[in-house]
């Protein structure tokens, strides 16, 4: 292999080495934020959950309270 042929490969080699770097990086934030939206969600999820039950208690109060009188 020439020595021109080799630099160049050299090159490629180092291009491609810095990409996966980067990518490796980009991958990193891109996992901590889904865990940070999955978080999101999830508590979202538990405080619609307990609005639920609240409003469904209300119901359930102002139904006996309408039977009552």
């Amino acid at each position: 292999m020439e020595d021109a042929d080799l630099h160049a490969l050299t090159a490629k080699v180092e291009l491609l080495i810095q990409q996966l770097a980067t990518l490796k990086a980009q991958n990193r934030l891109l996992l901590a934020g889904e865990r940070a939206w999955r978080e999101e969600r999830s508590q979202l999820i538990e405080k619609n959950e307990m609005a639920r039950h609240k409003v469904e208690a209300m119901i359930t109060r102002l139904k006996a309270l309408e039977q009552d009188s």
